[in-house]
């Protein structure tokens, strides 16, 4: 059914004249003779008994006015949506985060927000993994993923942004055999117990296909997808852990023994990733278009 031919249809019937109704839609008598005729043969109905310039609804008419007058109000109320999507007075936000990305996103999200206050922000926390699934079936918009050699054919079906790009460093207990050491070979962490990071964590396949090119296994104690609580179970002797540079800075002064992981170096590099080819919102590009200006 033709919107436009029900238009003209309820503004003959609530103008009771052809003539007015052309009027109030600024088009011609015929035009709206046409449409209305149009109509008529689309539902193989009559919808107005006419007799000579007058006319009468019939019960098909009286149907059609009614069910017509609130599609045409279903309609206009998409329109004002969909403008107020595009205006981002309106709609949501949903973004797959890791949860170590929480401190580089923090700023980026609140800048947005205040751009955007009547946007809802709904952030979905996980592992790189599991976002990167949540974004190939399309719950997620976008989400923070790692980039890394292993998953390096993923980016044909992603699209990305750099977001944060820092070294990992070693993380012992103050007391350590690498205390005062400013860098340290993987290698020599060969005999080490690892605390390592929650199952769908990229950063356990960057640690273990390093280890593995070094010529041992890692050896793992503990797990955890909390870098404060590795590093309080580094700080109480459970292990050692590879953390990013960024992280490290943040943690107190002399109760950690702090390297740089040199032979082979290794990078946390945090992308802002979305579907290749996927629909983004009016949310979503206006996400994204803040983090380019910004990051």
């Amino acid at each position: 059914m033709d919107i436009r031919a029900l238009r003209y249809f309820v503004a003959v019937v609530e103008q009771q004249s052809f003539s007015r109704a052309a009027g109030s839609l600024h088009v011609t008598q015929p035009t709206v003779s046409k449409m209305i005729q149009q109509l008529e043969q689309s539902l193989d109905l009559v919808l107005l008994d006419r007799v000579g310039k007058r006319f009468t609804l019939t019960d098909a008419g009286n149907v059609v006015l009614q069910r017509g007058r609130a599609l045409l109000a279903m309609h206009e109320d998409m329109g004002v949506e969909l403008a107020d999507l595009q205006q981002l007075r309106r709609g949501d936000l949903r973004i797959g985060v890791t949860q170590q990305a929480h401190a580089p996103l923090a700023p980026l999200l609140a800048a947005y927000h205040r751009r955007h206050p009547q946007i809802e922000l709904k952030l979905f926390e996980g592992g790189s993994q599991s976002i990167e699934t949540d974004l190939r079936n399309g719950t997620l918009e976008m989400g923070t993923m790692l980039d890394h050699p292993a998953n390096a054919g993923i980016w044909q079906e992603f699209d990305s942004f750099p977001l944060v790009r820092s070294p990992l460093c070693l993380l012992a207990p103050k007391d350590s055999a690498w205390r005062g050491r400013r860098s340290v070979a993987l290698r020599e962490l060969a005999e080490s117990s690892f605390i390592f990071y929650g199952e769908s964590f990229a950063l356990n396949e960057i640690v273990t296909d390093a280890c593995l090119r070094e010529g041992f296994t890692p050896r793992i104690s503990s797990r955890s997808g909390q870098w404060d609580f590795v590093a309080s179970l580094v700080r109480l002797g459970v292990g050692i852990a590879l953390l990013p540079k960024i992280f490290c800075d943040t943690l107190p002064k002399g109760q950690f023994s702090v390297a740089t992981l040199e032979q082979p170096a290794l990078d946390w590099n945090l992308m802002l990733a979305w579907r290749r080819g996927g629909h983004l919102s009016f949310a979503a590009r206006a996400w994204l278009e803040l983090v380019r200006t910004v990051v």
